[in-house]
């Protein structure tokens, strides 16, 4: 035993241990490993018999324990939350010290296309977004945490719920992915690395969340009998990039208690351990490992932690589960918003001030106007963290997104409910083009015969009536792009040559400029195609008042809209995933929320009373005292110009608009001098 000769030893060690009552095989009694660090440290080396892994947390903290070996997520917990350290980890079979998370799709699949295309614009994990996933199981690290860390942190899907409940986190996957996606439960077809594999090979699932070797392991054995009937060809499934690394089991210390010269001798000697035979077979039977490197927290941790950090509820989850009684939630003391502020308000009631406010009292925390001058300042701001959060126009926050890693958690309602319009070609309904639309022959292609027409754009550059159905045609090879790719000016040239060269591109002031101007050129036989928004016809020529339509106008049947080309976004809430932490960001998104259940009253009656106030539907509270300008439907009409707020992501909001944008030659240094972003 290492206490007999304890007055010739240099000092002592206490290892936390979770023994066994009895070992059918003696060599995997961990008190071989304790004899074996006596002898080599001339310590006096003992075990601290502890029952789990939260057990060991607290032996480790309280100085009950000197070192242990743990998993990954305790050690973690024990790294943030009681700065507990590493000094060295085990080494897998491959000799690493981790493994690799990581996306598993299909060959054939639109994800794999975005990674493997080497476009910088096309984001193999924003194409996740309603695809049915393949966990391995319910908070297993590979499988649901490591991806999910990674696609909550940088912005890719919101929070949805309590941000400090656990089981917000099974909200957040069905919210990101489909509703349909597999979390299964121990026992079932779909559970493990291996069933989330066959998920994806059966075609249950898009997408298997699982390690770097998982495919190698179960399906490209030397000898093909071993692999699993499921499996298809290897040059079938393809990795996405690495979410980060899940560590082997660290040996953890308390820096606090443990001297350096202990620290210092202890990991020579276990580091030492493969390098003799008596050590390597106690490494084998006791550590179920063929060797220990020295490393330390931040190295062997801290790609794990950053993913870790991000899921909801994480803390929590981890102390009720090893009977800790501290949890740590990030938090900030303020938040800043950037906002364009006016030097003088006529109508106060538009102060972006009362925004502030309100947020500042749902959060109990300050929130502050950070006053800019253009969009290109929010995206600086919040590129380097002077600001926390803005709502941006959708060329502004494409780039905030594309070029800087900003991401999208809500965004404004337009007056019709959506978070968006479309952009169509509208064409007369005795076209040709009309009849290759309606005529149900998969032949006729009602875009190709775009070709040579008179098109009616809404004026340089604009949104529906350019940039979305430029977008479309380039990138679906009906135009080509005339003249340098990278200078926007090659667009008026490709239009030119598309279209006819009569076509018009028209100038503010002038009668074809804007919506209404588009569909006159249409109507008015000017041009063949105008490009304008879903609405745009209903606007001009299809009021319940007869009187209040265009004099141009057509009737209703003599328009046709051909598909969609995509959607234009309304505005977004952008924020920065790496300077805004999860627990601050969910906050804020629940407070935005929250504003759409407040609305204000004037003599309203019911129930036979009739109030004056600012109602919330969710609390069913009214506040008959507050100014009504303080009322969350106040604040969203006269100072966001909107009706409500929707929780939204970077794809799902901007992701139509940016396949379509991207396409157009010298958009990006476009967008760059418009903002002045250098």
């Amino acid at each position: 035993m290492g206490g007999e000769n304890q007055e010739e030893t240099q000092g002592s060690l206490v290892i936390a241990f979770e023994v066994q009552a009895d070992y059918e095989n003696i060599d995997e009694n961990p008190q071989i490993l304790a004899d074996y660090l006596s002898e080599k440290m001339n310590y006096d080396v003992t075990l601290y018999s502890v029952s789990s892994e939260g057990a060991m947390i607290e032996a480790l903290r309280f100085g009950n324990a000197d070192v242990a070996i743990m998993d990954g997520g305790s050690a973690w917990v024990g790294w943030q939350q009681y700065d507990l350290g590493v000094l060295g980890a085990d080494q897998k079979s491959d000799g690493r010290t981790y493994y690799e998370a990581h996306a598993w799709v299909r060959a054939d699949s639109e994800m794999a296309d975005a990674h493997l295309d080497d476009n910088r614009y096309t984001d193999p994990f924003s194409l996740l977004s309603g695809k049915t996933s393949c966990h391995t199981g319910w908070l297993k690290s590979a499988g649901m945490l490591m991806p999910m860390g990674y696609l909550i942190g940088l912005g890719y899907t919101n929070v949805i719920g309590d941000p400090d409940d656990i089981e917000t986190l099974r909200n957040t996957v069905y919210g990101y992915f489909s509703e349909d996606s597999s979390i299964p439960d121990s026992g079932t077809p779909y559970y493990g690395y291996s069933g989330a594999l066959k998920c994806l090979s059966e075609g249950a699932g898009d997408v298997a969340f699982a390690k770097d070797s998982t495919v190698d392991s179960y399906c490209n054995n030397d000898d093909p009998v071993e692999n699993e009937e499921w499996c298809l060809e290897m040059d079938e499934y393809v990795a996405l990039p690495a979410f980060g690394r899940a560590p082997s089991h660290p040996v953890m210390y308390n820096p606090e208690i443990m001297d350096n010269s202990t620290l210092e001798l202890l990991t020579e000697s276990l580091v030492g351990m493969s390098g003799d035979s008596e050590g390597a077979l106690i490494l084998e039977n006791v550590l179920n490992t063929g060797a220990i490197v020295e490393t330390n927290a931040q190295d062997h941790l801290g790609s794990y932690s950053t993913m870790l950090s991000n899921i909801p509820g994480i803390s929590a989850y981890y102390s009720e589960k090893y009977d800790i009684n501290e949890t740590v939630s990030p938090s900030v003391d303020r938040i800043r918003l950037a906002f364009e502020v006016k030097s003088d308000y006529d109508n106060i009631d538009e102060n972006p001030q009362l925004l502030a406010d309100y947020l500042s009292e749902k959060l109990g925390i300050d929130v502050e106007i950070y006053p800019i001058s253009s969009e290109g300042a929010i995206i600086e701001a919040l590129r380097f963290g002077t600001a926390d959060l803005a709502f941006m126009d959708g060329g502004a926050a494409w780039v905030g997104w594309k070029e800087y890693g900003l991401a999208t958690m809500a965004a404004d309602q337009k007056s019709d409910g959506r978070a968006y319009y479309e952009a169509h070609a509208w064409v007369r309904a005795d076209s040709e083009i009309a009849h290759a639309y309606t005529d149900e022959d998969s032949t006729t292609d009602p875009f190709s015969l775009l070709s040579g027409k008179t098109s009616c754009h809404t004026g340089w550059l604009k949104s529906a009536g350019m940039l979305l159905p430029m977008g479309y045609l380039i990138g679906n090879e009906y135009a080509d792009v005339i003249g340098d790719t990278d200078d926007i000016s090659s667009l008026r040239d490709t239009i030119y040559n598309f279209f006819s060269e009569d076509s018009s591109i028209p100038d503010s002031g002038t009668p074809y400029y804007g919506y209404s101007g588009a569909l006159k050129c249409l109507s008015e036989g000017a041009g063949d195609v105008a490009f304008a928004k879903d609405s745009t016809v209903d606007s001009y020529c299809n009021n319940d008042d007869p009187v209040e339509n265009e004099e141009w106008c057509l009737e209703m049947d003599e328009y046709v809209a051909l598909p969609a080309f995509g959607r234009a976004p309304s505005h977004p809430v952008m924020y920065n995933p790496t300077v805004l932490d999860v627990q601050t960001r969910t906050a804020v998104l629940n407070a935005l929320m929250s504003m759409n259940y407040e609305t204000y009253y004037v003599n309203y009656t019911t129930r036979g009373e009739t109030f004056t106030g600012c109602y919330d539907i969710t609390v069913h509270v009214l506040d008959e005292e507050s100014p009504r300008n303080t009322c969350a439907s106040e604040i969203l009409q006269n100072v966001l110009n909107t009706d409500g707020l929707v929780r939204t992501t970077s794809q799902n909001h901007l992701g139509s608009y940016s396949d379509l944008i991207s396409n157009i030659p010298g958009i990006s240094a476009y967008f760059g001098d418009k903002f002045e972003i250098s």
